[in-house]
């Protein structure tokens, strides 16, 4: 089992290659197809999803898994090959999110505690027979307006920190490889350097829980946020300052063992959350491969032009391969913007 996990944990952090976050609950797509003018039907849903999977050029090239969401899963596309299976045959692997989403902490006012262990041994064995390999489990910690301590509080991120242990341990129990992602919020006025503590804090209760709970960290990714400032800061750091205090910050706390880091984007611009992730890259040499794992950055471009429509079908392959390909030279260090400019 352990050999199992640590070969699909490899795999997800193939070099030049990155995690596809296609697991938008059916209210988070929905708000998607809303702003293309597109109803959030089923078949719509499916459509679009296997238009993606189907994009030869990015799935085979740089996209090594795609996480799913329960929908998705069971999913069979229009000639009625399973989903999962049009996903296996470009080589990248399918995975799933398994956590019920976040919810208001008890005691907590404005703090979240992600929800889903109940009955999760169980839905593991399903998912595992309709071939998901890796599983996913988002945390998110709020931080407060500058000048407030209140927010997060210990209590919210050790929470956090139990639950993700607990899932990940019951993943590994099931042979499936954990995608362990505690998001620190780039919403609010903080600047990059109250981050940088908030994220070194909860990564540092993360680990703490994961080997406590005697998860194999050889078998797990981690997806955790960039050290940026927050998005209402007047203050925007730079790239390279970016680059320089998340790696920093991973260093002081990610064990050495961990294959990989994919980062999500959590509401960076596409060129941004790009830019940032080449800048690591080419800046440092990192005991795990720093690569992505990015959902509305890898997918924006694709969506606005397939506009719910099957004529447009090539034009958003086209427009999801380029950014597929800009963030697989980012996860080698080797994106610049002129490259952008060609496309």
């Amino acid at each position: 089992m352990t050999e199992q996990l640590e070969s699909v944990a490899q795999a997800m952090v193939t070099a030049g290659k990155g995690i596809l976050a296609a697991d938008e609950s059916t209210g988070t797509i929905k708000k998607r197809f809303d702003s293309i003018g597109t109803e959030s039907t089923e078949d719509n849903r499916r459509a679009y999803r296997e238009m993606l999977f189907r994009s030869t050029e990015a799935m085979r090239n740089y996209i090594s898994g795609v996480i799913l969401f329960d929908e998705t899963l069971r999913q069979k596309a229009k000639d009625g090959t399973p989903l999962v299976q049009i996903i296996s045959d470009t080589g990248a692997i399918p995975g799933i999110k398994v956590d019920k989403g976040a919810k208001d902490l008890a005691g907590a006012p404005g703090e979240k505690v992600t929800e889903g262990l109940d009955g999760l041994r169980e839905r593991y064995a399903e998912y595992y027979e309709l071939g998901a390999r890796f599983a996913k489990w988002r945390a998110v910690i709020t931080i407060g307006s500058q000048g407030s301590a209140a927010m997060p509080s210990a209590y919210c991120i050790r929470a956090n920190a139990h639950a993700l242990a607990r899932y990940a341990a019951l993943a590994q129990d099931a042979n499936i490889v954990p995608i362990v992602e505690p998001e620190v919020l780039m919403d609010g006025d903080h600047d990059i350097d109250r981050c940088f503590d908030v994220t070194e804090f909860t990564l540092r209760e993360v680990y703490a829980a994961l080997y406590e709970q005697r998860v194999k960290l050889e078998g797990t990714i981690l997806k955790p946020n960039m050290v940026l400032s927050g998005s209402d800061c007047p203050a925007q750091a730079g790239v390279q300052e970016v680059a320089e205090k998340t790696v920093m910050c991973l260093k002081r706390t990610v064990p050495a063992a961990v294959p990989g880091i994919c980062f999500l984007s959590g509401g960076q611009s596409d060129e941004d959350a790009t830019a940032h992730l080449s800048a690591m890259n080419a800046m440092f040499d990192s005991p795990w491969a720093l690569s992505f794992s990015y959902g509305r950055a890898l997918q924006a471009a694709a969506l606005k032009a397939w506009g719910g429509k099957a004529e447009n079908e090539a034009m958003a392959q086209s427009a999801f391969a380029h950014r597929a390909r800009m963030n697989g030279l980012a996860a080698s260090g080797q994106w610049n913007t002129e490259l952008e400019q060609a496309a």
